[in-house]
């Protein structure tokens, strides 16, 4: 492997770009119109336009994928994660055309990427999951009747894809139409395929994932388990590893599930195996697998000092995983983990306003640092966000020995990290972590819908109010007379937001 492509944008083709770096390998970035001037172009050895700033236009074409691959004579290609990273016909594209895909087989994928064939798979390695209809071509008839054997409330699950497209909570028969129109055409929409799904649903649940790196020789490591409990509408917004809710107990036995269904079908390279967990009755239930590297992934490595970019590289080169971790690791001994990780997603959205996406350049930026502090990004100052790809903006990984620490070393390093020009949800993340039940490790899935009062940005302080006004003055010519008038001033918010309390 001498040159590797990304078929992928911002913080994720960046990540992989330094571990190639580092592994003497050169890169080749790929990027739209939109993203001409981004860092991932500018970080990689080589770049190529495949297209207009739309991703069905650019980064879903594999053709032009693979095109750009062979034209800068890139031996390997990283798909990073969305885009066409569980596309299986991909990777079979990338084999025939002597490509070596970084990731799982085709087959594999096939198998696990799609969720009614993964739960086939589940049933039959004894994996435990949730009662449902798992059968592909149902009809919307099919699927209302399943629903009324298995009773309400229900989830209905797109087959494809994932990040909260096509999910939708049903809790009437009266409703179950509307619902699943909505949620098929968003798994159309976002996934070019409608096949639906549905299961009983677990009220209050616990979304408890493992990573797992499988290499071609029959071995796979599992290498803890990453809480994603808290989520906005079935997407992460903070992540942490490991759960607070762990057991060593409960860790025995997802532990060996995780690793039956990788053995199961064959599994090679970086995947995640989702479980929903019931803290009422201790069980736990298999959710789906992500047959790729997962947006969380940096928090498994700062618990156990490795890098999965790497080993994704490795395994794919044939390499055994025995020669890469240690023997501890492999089994999946917990003594291995070292200390607590948390990772932010910063987004920009607008929590104040529903998490309405905000778009605009990036007028001025200030990353934290410090001990323990990790940030990963495709943005800085002068880059724009655009309104053609997902609102992630950057990850804010922090890790101290204990998961009290690690809170107040993320709290710290929220306060200093400022984004002037788009409204983002740094003080959102900030008031999460400072209630109650967060810090005391007692939420789930539902966390967030339940505290809607965490969207509303604390007052600003007399001081701030005063200084505000005199820039927003010297801007605009207007007074600023109250705290309710500053959102009414056009610049005023970009000013603002240099304030952690004030976004």
């Amino acid at each position: 492997m001498k040159k590797l492509l990304v078929a992928n944008r911002g913080e994720i083709a960046v990540r992989v770009f330094r571990t190639a770096r580092e592994m003497g390998i050169r890169t080749v970035a790929v990027y739209s119109e939109a993203d001409a001037g981004s860092m991932h172009v500018h970080l990689a050895d080589e770049a190529i336009c495949i297209g207009e700033s739309e991703p069905s236009r650019s980064y879903l074409l594999a053709d032009r994928v693979l095109e750009a691959a062979k034209t800068t004579g890139a031996d390997a290609i990283h798909p990073g994660y969305g885009f066409l990273s569980e596309r299986a016909d991909f990777a079979d594209a990338c084999a025939a055309a002597g490509i070596t895909f970084i990731g799982p087989s085709a087959q594999s994928m096939r198998m696990l990427g799609d969720k009614i064939s993964a739960k086939q798979v589940a049933v039959k390695q004894g994996v435990p999951i949730t009662p449902g209809f798992f059968e592909a071509g149902s009809s919307d008839e099919d699927l209302l009747r399943a629903a009324n054997d298995i009773g309400f409330p229900v989830m209905l699950k797109a087959s494809a894809g994932g990040g909260g497209r096509g999910m939708r909570i049903v809790r009437s028969p009266e409703d179950f139409m509307s619902e699943i129109a909505m949620a098929r055409d968003e798994a159309l929409k976002g996934f070019g395929d409608d096949a639906m799904m549905v299961e009983k649903l677990i009220e209050r649940p616990r979304h408890i994932e493992v990573q797992l790196m499988a290499d071609q020789h029959g071995n796979v490591a599992a290498l803890f388990e990453r809480d994603c409990s808290i989520q906005r509408r079935h997407q992460k917004l903070i992540e942490e590893a490991p759960s607070p809710a762990m057991t060593d107990a409960l860790w025995q036995r997802m532990r060996e599930a995780a690793c039956n269904l990788a053995l199961g079908c064959g599994y090679t390279g970086a995947g995640t195996v989702e479980f929903m967990v019931d803290d009422a009755s201790g069980e736990f239930y298999f959710l789906e697998v992500n047959a790729r590297l997962q947006v969380e992934h940096p928090v498994t490595e700062q618990i156990t000092g490795l890098d999965l970019v790497r080993l994704q590289i490795e395994v794919a080169r044939g390499k055994n995983l025995s020669d890469l971790i240690s023997p501890q690791l492999l089994k999946g001994d917990r003594a291995c983990i070292q200390g607590h990780a948390i990772e932010i997603r910063i987004v920009a959205e607008d929590p104040q306003k529903d998490f309405m996406p905000s778009t605009g350049p990036i007028r001025g930026w200030a990353v934290p640092s410090g001990p323990g502090v990790r940030v990963d990004t495709g943005f800085g100052p002068g880059a724009e966000v655009t309104r053609f790809y997902d609102s992630l903006i950057a990850k804010l990984i922090c890790t101290a020995p204990t998961r009290n620490a690690a809170i107040e070393r993320t709290q710290r390093a929220l306060e200093e990290f400022h984004i002037l020009g788009v409204r983002t949800s740094i003080g959102y993340a900030h008031r999460l972590l400072e209630t109650e039940d967060f810090i005391a490790g007692k939420f789930d899935t539902g966390f967030l819908g339940r505290n809607p009062e965490l969207q509303e940005a604390k007052p600003l302080s007399e001081e701030h109010i005063a200084l505000l006004g005199t820039l927003a003055a010297n801007a605009t010519g207007a007074n600023l007379k109250s705290n309710t008038e500053l959102t009414e001033i056009p610049s005023a918010w970009d000013i603002a937001d240099t304030f952690r309390l004030g976004r």
